[in-house]
């Protein structure tokens, strides 16, 4: 048995680690995931091009889904092994939710292999990816706003800490993202000093919780580059003609959004600057099962 399943990246609304109350925003960056059965008993995981890529992830992924659905799929639990193979256009270790998205097509195309498709509604899939990525320690705060976005599509707002989803909007965007050389990993941020920009954090989740996205972006974008030690030039540049922009997760990519022509100017300036800049748009339609 095999199956097969898609998610979408994701950029920065709000970022959950001050708080623990974020936003974030589906864009139209695929991850897939294929999960092939086999009865040796071992999980094992590939990227597609990264050969040495950490696959904790996604084999946690699997073994959750296991435990949670495998007994009602007659799963034989003794025997049960996986192949899980991911392919992204999504930049890795780069602010775009590489991780939720590869967990989000990991849970989806288990269900898939196991022929239950709807043993689990997307809110709880998408939770079982949440914990198993807080067991592979490849997110701070469990990243539910995230992996919600990726997984419903549109904006999502949510309470991390609890895993609720507070929020859900379509938003119809232009969107563009820089991303420079350098890489970040979540796991290895200082929480504490971004604690430390709390305030305007909590400005930010009051503004994306009353609907003002790009407002609520901006905030974040300039708060967190100041506490991760980023140089916010590339939201300078952005602001004059952009909607709305922000330093995306824990960087280093910065997401700018709104219409073709607003997006034109921003994308020239970009375009100048070392990495790669990445055109786009918002995506209405989450996860799913291909």
């Amino acid at each position: 048995m095999d199956g097969q399943a898609v998610a979408p990246a994701a950029g920065t609304v709000v970022n959950a680690i001050a708080t623990g109350h974020g936003a974030a925003f589906a864009i139209d960056l695929e991850t897939t995931a294929t999960v092939e059965f086999t009865s040796d008993g071992d999980i094992r995981g590939t990227v597609a091009d990264a050969p040495d890529a950490d696959t904790e992830l996604v084999e946690q992924c699997v073994r959750r889904v296991f435990d949670a659905v495998g007994d009602e799929a007659g799963l034989d639990r003794s025997v049960a092994g996986a192949r899980i193979r991911t392919e992204s256009a999504v930049p890795m270790a780069a602010g775009l939710k590489s991780s939720s998205a590869a967990a989000n097509a990991t849970v989806l195309a288990t269900l898939d292999a196991l022929d239950c498709p709807d043993a689990m509604n997307p809110i709880d899939a998408c939770r079982l990816g949440v914990e198993a990525a807080r067991a592979a320690d490849v997110t701070i705060t469990g990243a539910f706003d995230d992996a919600s976005a990726s997984m419903l599509g549109g904006v999502t707002v949510t309470n991390n800490t609890t895993d609720d989803l507070e929020g859900q909007e379509t938003v119809d965007w232009d969107v563009l993202v820089y991303t420079p050389p350098d890489r970040a990993f979540s796991a290895a941020v200082d929480v504490a000093a971004c604690e430390r920009v709390a305030p305007m954090a909590e400005l930010a989740i009051e503004l994306a919780s009353e609907g003002r996205f790009v407002e609520a972006m901006t905030v974040n974008g300039f708060a967190f580059c100041a506490t991760l030690g980023y140089d916010p030039d590339p939201l300078l540049a952005a602001l004059p003609d952009a909607a709305g922009a922000s330093l995306s997760g824990t960087g280093p990519s910065f997401v700018a959004v709104g219409d073709a022509e607003q997006l034109d100017a921003v994308e020239r300036d970009w375009d100048e600057r070392p990495g790669t800049t990445i055109r786009t748009t918002t995506r209405t339609e989450g996860a799913t099962i291909v």
